[in-house]
């Protein structure tokens, strides 16, 4: 284990409500919390532009932070007894056998899970080495006892497949062997002012004789893959209205130039790859008929909110700008609802990664919210 690269002290962090992030990331979950009234004293994550994001946005929106440890977590899934430990993150996060936090957050890494991909054989079969990580989440958990806590994972998590429905069944037995009871619902960031159709899974859970929070009520409502989401009094947040007034310089990184790149300026906005069929008329047809994935050359439309962005899409893989370019950064940053003076640290590729993995902080705050109520 590397030792925490930044460190300041922060008396009131406890009593604030202190939280330890497991899977930080950018910070996305973290920021929700942040702004529930919860204060994350300790972050854990192993990749370093992600961890040079939280420590250089420490000052100003991690005010209780007290560390952020660089370090893989897969030897405490494993059990292997090598790197960080359980007890060392609690004292990095200034808690003691008597003073335990009062949340865990953290969504471990999807991979196992997302459905991109999923036409390789070793995701469909679930041999995926990452899906241990959730063991991680469950170990610091048994051993942090937290009066609450927050989990996040894609919601294909939930699909019952060879790779999927053991995980889960098999997360869900270990929150009981903890002794913490929980519920469980895939919500869609849209739905709650997010300008991004972003379906994620979230657990949240209580320790015995916590009451146990009960999900955000849906605050917006519109259309999410060809059917009605939300439920709420207010229409969902559109792409043009988030990035409306933004002001942004080119990006070297934004020019496509995937194989199919040529195509993009032709289709709609709000279109993709299917606008070149012949199901749709298309004159010289170039694709078949749902042959690709739905990102495929797929467009943002200004008046609907952005299709989920991925972490690491391929050449021709969008959504991209109605503008036939990648999303710049301050446009990747608005679309995730992170605040406009969040410093991303790494390239736009490292950027991309960063938000592409991270929960919308309008989103976990509704979430967190809901903790902090009955807190």
């Amino acid at each position: 284990m590397r030792a925490p690269v930044h460190s300041r002290s922060h008396t009131d962090a406890v009593e604030l409500g202190g939280a330890i992030s497991l899977f930080s990331g950018a910070g996305g979950l973290d920021l929700g919390t942040e702004a529930a009234g919860f204060r994350t004293t300790v972050a854990v994550e192993w990749d370093d532009n992600a961890a040079d994001t939280m420590e250089k946005n420490a000052g100003e929106h991690f005010p209780g932070l007290l560390g952020v440890m660089r370090a893989d977590l897969y030897p405490l899934a494993t059990g292997s007894g090598d790197g960080v430990t359980a007890r060392d993150i609690l004292r990095a996060g200034g808690f003691s056998k008597t003073e335990r936090p009062d949340l865990l957050i953290g969504g471990p890494p999807c991979v196992a899970f997302s459905k991109s991909g999923y036409w390789l054989d070793w995701k469909r079969d679930g041999v995926d080495p990452a899906a241990s990580l959730l063991q991680a989440y469950t170990a610091v958990l048994a051993e942090a006892r937290p009066r609450f806590f927050i989990f996040e994972n894609v919601y294909a998590l939930t699909f019952n497949n060879k790779a999927s429905r053991p995980a889960f069944e098999r997360l869900l037995r270990e929150i009981d062997a903890a002794r913490y009871r929980c519920q469980w619902r895939v919500l869609n960031a849209a739905d709650y002012g997010v300008p991004q159709a972003r379906p994620r899974l979230f657990i949240i859970g209580a320790s015995a004789g916590e009451p146990l929070p009960e999900f955000p009520v849906p605050t917006h409502h519109g259309s999410w893959e060809r059917r009605r989401s939300g439920g709420g009094p207010l229409a969902h947040v559109t792409a043009g209205e988030a990035l409306r007034g933004l002001a942004t310089d080119p990006e070297p990184e934004e020019t496509i130039r995937g194989r199919w790149s040529h195509l993009l300026p032709e289709i709609p906005p709000g279109d993709n790859y299917l606008y070149f069929t012949a199901k749709r008329g298309h004159p010289a047809p170039l694709f078949e008929w749902r042959s690709r994935y739905w990102s495929f050359l797929l467009k943002l439309d200004p008046q609907r909110p952005a299709p989920t962005i991925q972490a690491r899409p391929g050449p021709n893989v969008g959504p991209f700008h109605w503008d036939n370019r990648r999303l710049r950064v301050p446009e990747l940053r608005r679309l995730f609802t992170f605040p406009d003076d969040y410093d991303v640290v790494g390239t736009r590729a490292s950027a991309q990664m960063q938000f592409g993995n991270a929960v919308p902080p309008r989103l976990s705050q509704v979430v967190a919210a809901s903790v902090a109520e009955v807190a």
